[in-house]
């Protein structure tokens, strides 16, 4: 039996990849096989990945209500705003990581002025950062940006930056040739399940970093409220109290107690 992928391509039907991803939704081993054993009673030649994406997330409610709170993790950062959100949620997950991060910066080449999300510091180690984000979580980060980040480092360097690595920060994985000429090159890439064991749901994971847009209620209006007062963790939901998100999103107390409420679900705290 075969799936179908987003981008048409099939590939056995697996069933330790439904087991995997009930696991990474904090489901224990025996509900992930359960779930798993459902789904493969169900599937059928050709099945779409999405659609058992949705079927794993619907019968993980009915072990645990806490996942009809939220939406995919993948989905819900591609829908963070390209800039300055997932720029920042980037930072915040270094610094939960251990590395210390600046901001954007604006800095001299040899050539031309370049741009730049951020530098990191780590084991006394000068990182250029820079990020890419897709709304299309499916698409491949490719080789010509990885040359197009190395040729902005390599100008920065003979201007006078003098960096020590490069690194690219993404919501999507990495094509084949990207993830080739970052080893031999010595680029950090940090993406979906990239680098295994610490790609960046993991950390996520990790630091418990979910975004705003994880709450499967959230609408548009609402998100947007919250991205201008800078909130775009659960986590910094969390810590303000309902009159001080009131004053700085100007949404309704209801609706706040409401998002509130499930995002202390999600994070463990109730």
């Amino acid at each position: 039996m075969f799936v179908t992928k987003v981008d048409g391509r099939k590939e056995p039907f697996q069933k330790e990849k439904i087991i995997r991803t009930c696991l990474r939704n904090h489901a224990s081993r025996e509900t992930a096989e359960e779930i798993a054993s459902r789904i493969e009673s169900k599937a059928y030649d050709g099945i779409k990945t999405r659609k058992i994406l949705k079927m794993i997330l619907d019968l993980l409610k009915e072990y645990k209500p806490v996942h009809g709170y939220h939406i995919d993790l993948r989905e819900a950062i591609g829908l963070l705003k390209s800039k300055p959100d997932f720029e920042e949620y980037i930072r915040m997950i270094l610094k939960s990581d251990g590395y210390r991060v600046e901001g954007n910066k604006i800095l001299k080449g040899f050539c031309v002025e370049h741009e730049i999300d951020g530098i990191a510091n780590k084991n006394e180690e000068k990182i250029l950062l820079q990020v890419k984000h897709h709304i299309n979580h499916h698409v491949y980060l490719g080789l010509e940006t990885c040359l197009e980040y190395s040729a902005a480092l390599l100008d920065m360097n003979e201007g006078g930056s003098k960096f020590d690595k490069l690194l690219i920060a993404c919501n999507t994985k990495y094509s084949t040739h990207a993830k080739k000429y970052a080893n031999c090159k010595g680029i950090l890439l940090l993406g979906w399940k990239h680098p295994k064991g610490k790609g960046l749901e993991d950390l996520i994971e990790k630091s418990k970093l979910y975004p705003v847009p994880y709450l499967v209620d959230l609408r548009e209006r609402e998100y947007q409220r919250f991205s201008k007062a800078g909130i775009i963790t659960l986590k910094q939901l969390v810590k303000m109290d309902i009159k001080e998100l009131r004053r700085t999103t100007k949404l309704a107390g209801k609706t706040l107690e409401n998002l509130k409420r499930k995002s202390e679900k999600i994070l463990g705290l109730r």
